[in-house]
């Protein structure tokens, strides 16, 4: 388990340019919408900008990562032989999939956990930017 969060977190260090490049294409009915939405909107907005394309950015990290043991494939017998039993509900025989959404889950968990930090509590506003784009969210 230790080292499919290691091929997680190492996936994870390519989400910057991919948050990035979803911040500067924001449109100004975007900002708006992020500054004036719900406590979560910023996070809402990254992750339907981001969240296939950081998908297809994890997905490879994770899957060598468990095919390092040959769990994809011992997982993918198990599940299909435990989907195959009666009055079940059916558990996603893809491990590589599994592993990947549960990460993007996490990191867009720990995102809006941020997000509501900056918008509720002014010490979490650390740059004069936050500062001064969140004052118009404190007035509304």
């Amino acid at each position: 388990m230790e080292k499919i969060n290691r091929g997680a977190e190492d996936a994870a260090k390519s989400a910057a340019p991919i948050f990035k490049s979803a911040i500067t294409s924001m449109t100004f009915s975007d900002a708006t919408n992020i500054l004036m939405g719900n406590k979560n909107a910023a996070t809402q907005y990254l992750e339907g900008a981001t969240k296939t394309q950081l998908y297809n950015q994890f997905n490879p990290v994770i899957v060598k990562s468990l095919d390092k043991f040959g769990a994809i494939e011992y997982w993918e017998k198990i599940v299909t032989k435990y989907n195959s039993l009666p009055f079940v509900n059916d558990v996603n025989p893809r491990l590589d999939d599994y592993v990947t959404t549960s990460a993007l889950n996490g990191l867009f968990k720990m995102v809006e956990k941020k997000e509501l930090g900056i918008r509720t509590n002014l010490q979490e506003r650390t740059t004069d930017l936050l500062k001064q784009v969140f004052a118009k969210q404190d007035n509304k």
